[in-house]
């Protein structure tokens, strides 16, 4: 599937409406360059999940943890040097806990997921306009 935002609250509504579908233990693979709205449609897919935190990038810290009936690990790899940084850092135990890991910046580590990832590209258009494809294991959803 692919959809056109104009604006930021655009963004995170798609976001959201991804978040509402998700089960416990999924995987969304975030792609896109700096800017392109990574971090506002993970704050939908949290609103989505129901969880009413503040969600910003854990650029620094590299995972932030949301909790709520389903919790959203929300990972950036931006800083990482390498792939075996994000396994040690716990990956799989962050896996294993059944809540929902979405990551930013998933071209630094095309190895860490699982078959059934759901996968987001986003691209800017425009000043406010960006282009977001969803494809799931099986195709666009």
């Amino acid at each position: 599937m692919t959809i056109i935002t104009k604006s930021e609250l655009e963004t995170v509504r798609e976001g959201e409406k991804l978040g509402k579908t998700l089960k416990p233990g999924a995987v969304v693979a975030l792609y896109g360059e700096l800017g392109a709205g990574k971090t506002a449609f993970t704050r939908g897919l949290a609103q989505g999940l129901g969880i009413n935190m503040s969600v910003s990038s854990p650029t620094f810290t590299i995972v932030n943890e949301y909790l709520g009936d389903t919790a959203l690990f929300h990972f950036d790899m931006y800083r990482l040097e390498k792939e075996d940084e994000l396994f040690d850092i716990g990956w799989d135990d962050y896996h294993d806990r059944g809540g929902v890991c979405v990551v930013e910046w998933s071209e630094k580590v095309p190895g860490a997921f699982p078959p059934d990832t759901i996968t987001v590209r986003f691209n800017i258009l425009g000043d406010n306009e960006r282009q977001i494809g969803i494809t799931a294991a099986g195709g666009d959803i």
